[in-house]
């Protein structure tokens, strides 16, 4: 039972850390005057990063789901897919998929359109766009965060 537990717990020390890796270290990082050339390339670096980020998570809540139901069919006798930390696991699992598919790939649309996009005025339409987006992509990313967060809680609750 320990090595569900220690894959649970695995996890999402490896999602939720690498959202809080990325949203206080890489992100502003990159984009920090004098760390890279250009903001362009910033925005390719994080995006790229975002890409990354965004697999490990579906793998990693997979597994986390996997785990969770072994391990609660073993101490339970009954496995529970709809515990609430599962269910919350699920909610971030939704949430990267929206940001990987409907959000990020827009966005690189946009930004392939605009080559450049600090030369491209701020009421362009395609800037304006992608302005949303971006923000857009920052709140499900923080949701996805809080809710990593309240999963651990929860998680950690149940193991004590």
């Amino acid at each position: 039972m320990s090595i569900f537990r220690f894959l649970m717990l695995l996890s999402l020390v490896v999602w939720v850390g690498g959202v809080i890796f990325f949203a206080f270290v890489v992100a502003p990082a990159v984009f920090h005057p004098g760390v890279l050339p250009s903001r362009q390339l910033a925005g390719a670096v994080v995006s790229r990063s975002l890409g990354i980020l965004h697999w490990m998570g579906l793998v990693c809540g997979v597994v986390f789901l996997i785990t969770s139901v072994i391990e609660s069919q073993i101490i339970n006798g009954v496995p529970s897919l709809f515990s609430t930390r599962n269910l919350l696991v699920c909610a971030m699992i939704l949430l990267t998929l929206i940001s990987m598919f409907a959000i990020s790939t827009r966005m690189l649309e946009l930004r392939n359109q605009m080559v450049f996009i600090d030369s491209v005025p701020h009421d362009d339409a395609r800037r304006v766009e992608f302005n949303r987006l971006h923000i857009w992509s920052t709140r499900l990313e923080s949701t996805v965060l809080l809710l990593g967060l309240a999963v651990i809680f929860l998680t950690s609750r149940r193991l004590s």
